[in-house]
Formats: C-alpha cells, sequence, structure tokens
C-alpha cells in the first residue's frame, strides 16, 4: 500500500470494536493500522473517559500547579527520576537537546494497592505521592488512570489483530504495567525575554512508551509531523480521545508501525502570559517485556532495524536521554 498522507488525524468509534458487529470490528483493525502505519496518530470517541472526569481532573491539577513553588517542590523526587510527584520547570528536555522545556509536571502511576503481592512487578515500584493540599486529586487521578488503561487495553486488542497475532497478546504484558498519567502545566511567560531563544513548550519528540491517550487540552498547540515534513495541528475534540504510537510499539514492529515526531509549539508573543494544560495517559508494558521485532514484521524488504532489549531497559535509557534520570 502506498503511503496516505493524510490532512487531519483520522477518527474512529471504539464501539465499533467492542459492539460485537464483526464487519465494524474488522473495519475499525484496517483504519487503524492505516493510520498507524502512515502518520501514528488516531482520535477515538467512545473511549469511557466521560468529560466530568475529565473537567473534575483538569480542576484539581490546576488547584496544584497553583500551590507556591515551596509547597509543590516538596512532592519533587529526582532521587526517583520524577517516575512519582512534580517535576519542576525545565526539567525535562527532549531527547538531543539540551534547553529544557517550558513547563511543569505531576506524574501518577501504577497503585500498588490494586497489585497482588504475588506479583513480582510490585517490587519494581516506586509508591505515588499524593498532594495533601489539593482534595480530591488522589481519587480523581486514579479513576482516571484506570479509565484510560482500559481504553488503552482495548487500543492494543484491535492493534494486535492489526498486526496478524492473536487478539489478547498484549493483555498479560500491560496488566500492571508501568504507565504513567502526566498533568502538565505549560506555565505563562510574562517576560518573553527572559526564555532561552531556543525554549519551547515541549520539543519535537517521540514517545518512549507502547501507546499514549490523550485528553483534550485546554488550548492548541499539539502539531503531528508528517512523512512528506509537514507540520499539521492536532486538537481533541471534547468527546475525543488521541491515541498514538510510542517508540517501544515502533520497536516492537519493526517500524511498521509509526512513532511519530511531535511536538507542542509556543502560542503567539501576545498570548505567552497564559497557561496550557494538558494531560496524557502513557500506556507502558510490563519492564521485563522483551520488546525484539516481531518476526512477522522482519524480511527482505524490512530488516530488523533494532537491537533487542526489555521495556525496563528501554525506559531506563531514555529517561537518562531526557535528563530525568542521572
Amino acid at each position: 500500500m502506498g503511503e496516505i498522507l493524510f490532512e487531519e488525524v483520522p477518527c474512529l468509534d471504539l464501539e465499533d470494536f467492542v459492539s460485537g458487529d464483526r464487519s465494524k470490528k474488522a473495519a475499525f483493525v484496517k483504519k487503524l493500522g492505516e493510520a498507524y502505519e502512515n502518520i501514528g496518530f488516531v482520535a477515538i470517541k467512545n473511549h469511557g473517559l466521560d468529560q466530568s472526569l475529565q473537567d473534575d481532573l483538569y480542576a484539581t491539577i490546576k488547584d496544584f500547579f497553583l500551590l507556591p513553588e515551596e509547597i509543590k517542590s516538596k512532592y519533587e523526587k529526582p532521587e526517583m527520576g520524577f517516575q512519582r510527584g512534580y517535576a519542576g520547570k525545565g526539567k525535562e528536555h527532549a531527547k538531543g537537546r539540551n534547553t529544557g522545556d517550558l513547563k511543569e509536571f505531576y506524574h501518577v502511576g501504577q497503585p500498588l494497592d490494586m497489585i497482588s503481592n504475588d506479583d513480582p512487578v510490585k517490587e519494581e515500584y516506586i509508591p505515588n505521592i499524593w498532594p495533601s493540599e489539593v482534595p480530591g486529586f488522589k481519587e480523581t487521578s486514579l479513576k482516571a488512570f484506570q479509565t484510560l488503561e482500559a481504553a488503552g487495553k482495548i487500543m492494543l486488542q484491535a492493534i494486535a489483530l492489526n498486526l496478524g497475532l492473536k487478539e489478547s497478546y498484549f493483555d498479560s504484558k500491560i496488566e500492571h504495567g508501568n504507565s504513567i498519567l502526566r498533568s502538565i502545566h505549560y506555565f505563562p511567560i510574562e517576560d518573553t525575554d527572559s526564555i532561552p531563544e531556543d525554549a519551547v513548550r515541549a520539543a519535537e519528540h517521540g514517545d518512549i512508551n507502547f501507546i499514549t491517550l490523550l485528553m483534550g487540552a485546554s488550548a492548541d498547540g499539539l502539531q503531528v509531523l508528517r512523512r512528506d515534513g509537514k507540520w499539521i495541528p492536532i486538537t481533541a475534540l471534547p468527546d475525543q480521545l488521541i491515541v498514538n504510537v510510542g517508540d517501544m510499539l515502533e520497536r516492537l514492529t519493526n517500524k511498521k508501525l509509526k512513532s511519530t515526531i511531535h511536538r507542542v509549539v509556543n502560542p503567539p508573543r501576545e498570548l505567552m502570559h497564559t497557561s496550557r494544560y494538558s494531560i496524557p495517559f502513557f500506556l507502558h508494558p510490563r519492564t521485563e517485556m522483551d520488546l525484539s521485532c516481531l518476526d512477522s514484521c522482519i524480511d527482505e524488504e524490512h530488516p530488523k532495524a533494532f537491537e533487542d532489549c526489555t521495556a525496563g531497559e528501554f525506559l531506563e535509557e531514555r529517561l537518562k536521554e531526557l535528563g530525568l534520570k542521572k
């Protein structure tokens, strides 16, 4: 199939996949494959994350980011590689860059009390950190985490079928995976002369994980780099999630599915004094998952492009490249 140059991110209905209608399910899998083999992004509706939960989550994270710096910094844990709790302004930069992004964020990971004691992965994870100053932060974050994780599981079932694998191929590999809910505040810049000339809200990058599920942000700015070099703006409508392929899935599929470069650009100078909020869910597999390229994705035209590694090894390497781990 020749390359498709999408003018916008395709929108799919997750209900078509789970409804029990075989023809709708097959059409969903086919369209998803076309999108992920070309632009690496889709929008989905009927994903289970209702608007009231999104509104509650945005309200609680805004309350947190409005707190004084000295209070927010109580929840900053660099010794954890910033994988739980708060990460302050400019702490993360894109791979290959040294200038920090114009953002601060808060990480929520897999809740340990949901993992049985006989699952060895429980020993690998760090407990979540909850800001006592913001009522409802824990409950709202965990509800969103679990809802997005469930939607991601369904998306991976469709991806598995598109790859010619059993529908349940990824189920056990993502059960209690090392996933992260990241609440981001792209903070206001009152004096644009005070920031580095090349500083942006989020420099161009690919996501580390399997897939990312992103609810609608509070402002425009997200752009995706199409294969022909054109940047395409993306905005999730109120009833949509944007779901994109991450580097781990591109690696597993030997580049069959595309982890597309994307960025968050600065607004016009006259709007730099405004905030932007965004909440992506980075769905990760369990750390022991083997990311070796699938045999079915390797042939003479597509020789193996990556060395073998586990998901945990790949994550560790990338966190160092992003400046979050030493």
